[in-house]
Parts: structure tokens; sequence; C-alpha cells
């Protein structure tokens, strides 16, 4: 995924009330929309590098968007949480995993119950469904990606559906897009969720597929690594 027109290059000042970024652009101090509501740790440090894309439509407020931050280890993390469900879906087109390259179809956005969506299903003429969520890694610890930043109840809900689906009878499979290169490994982070942490193990040993994938960043674009890194449960 290449961003539209290449993103201008900031200095991080300050983040708050969760969707407001001040950076330095130029000299001056502009205030650019951030679409993750995560708490950004190991990824925002004043003073370092921000990478934002400006929008022409005048209907919006602000017409910076945060897209890319310099984590104290000097990697770049992809922030935008708006990015991986597409990044998923060019992977699937493009053939970059193979383990879905059996699958003939993609559908985005399926509701599977009055309360729940969950991001993608894959299907086969044959009927067979894989019922796909997606989420978006930034914290890293000692060259481990972990998920989450902050205790996610939504999370911990998607992994009972997967649960369900499995117990139906269809595959399901949970994608953490992890948007930076400095991590080797994948893990939970048991500390700042233990629920989610005992419904992700839960979920692994039911069978749901867990697929930790690498995402490259750049100014220029996005695009996922066709290997998933390794999936620890002691960190």
């Amino acid at each position: 995924m290449r961003f539209k027109a290449p993103l201008l290059k900031a200095i991080m000042i300050k983040r708050y009330k969760r969707f407001f970024a001040d950076v330095k652009l130029d000299g001056e101090v502009v205030t650019a929309h951030c679409p993750n509501t995560g708490s950004l740790k190991s990824c925002w440090e004043e003073g370092r590098w921000a990478y934002i894309s400006r929008s022409d439509n005048p209907e919006r407020k602000l017409k910076y968007t945060l897209e890319i931050t310099e984590s104290p280890s000097g990697s770049l993390v992809g922030v935008n949480t708006s990015w991986p469900n597409k990044l998923v879906k060019e992977a699937f087109d493009d053939k970059t995993i193979k383990d879905w390259q059996s699958f003939d179809h993609f559908q985005s956005e399926v509701k599977i119950s009055k309360e729940t969506r969950l991001d993608a299903c894959l299907t086969i003429s044959n009927g067979q469904k894989r019922f796909i969520e997606v989420k978006n890694v930034t914290l890293a610890r000692n060259k481990t990606a972990c998920f989450p930043d902050a205790e996610t109840t939504r999370g911990q809900k998607h992994l009972i559906e997967l649960m369900k689906l499995v117990d139906d009878g269809h595959e399901a499979e949970i994608v953490f897009t992890i948007q930076r290169t400095d991590c080797d490994f994948f893990s939970v982070a048991a500390d700042l969720d233990p629920e989610y942490a005992k419904l992700l193990i839960q979920a692994k040993e039911k069978g749901v597929f867990i697929r930790p994938l690498v995402v490259d960043v750049s100014p220029e674009g996005l695009l996922i690594r066709p290997e998933q890194v390794e999936f620890i449960t002691n960190n």
C-alpha cells in the first residue's frame, strides 16, 4: 500500500485527548488527527520524528493525520489503525500469504451476530469459510511485539466470538499486523490485560489460528511480509 502523496516529516511534541497530536512542521506547530486510541507505549517520545499526511478536504477540521512515529529504538512505527484491514486485503489479493491461496473470495466487514462484526471472511467455492479478525500492534518490549497496549474488552469479545465459530465447525483466525520491524517475536501483554491473555491462549488451544505478521513501514507506504513471526507465551 503506497500513500497517495509523500508524507511530511515533522517533530513530535505531545499527544492529548487520544485523538490529537501536536507536531512541529517546518518550524510551525500544527495539530494532527491521531487515528489510534491506544496508549502508544514504546512509539511516542517527544523530540523524535513523525510523519504526517495532509488532506485537501475543506470539510476536515484537521488537515493533517499522524501516520508514522519514530520509536525510541529508532524504528518507524505505523500508528494509523485504519490501514491494517486494507493491508490484509491487499495481501490476499497479491497471494502474499501461502495459507490463504486456496481461498477464492475475500469479504470485508462480516456480520456474525446482531452485536458483532468481524473484519473479514475467506471462502472457497465448496462453502468452506475462514473468519478473520485483524488487530494493529505498535507496542514492543525487548524485541517482542506485544498486544494489547491497554485493556481491550472489545478484543476480548472478538476472541470469544472466534472460539464460538470454531465450535460451529468454521475456521477462525486472528491476524496481528505488527507495524514496526524491530521485533523478532510476538506475545500477549498479560500485565496490561490479563483477561485478553487468558482468552488468547484458550483460543489458540481451541484451534483459532494466531498469525502475527510484520509490516514494512516507510514514508512511501506499508507492506505486509509473508512470513509470520513466532508467537511466544512466556513473555
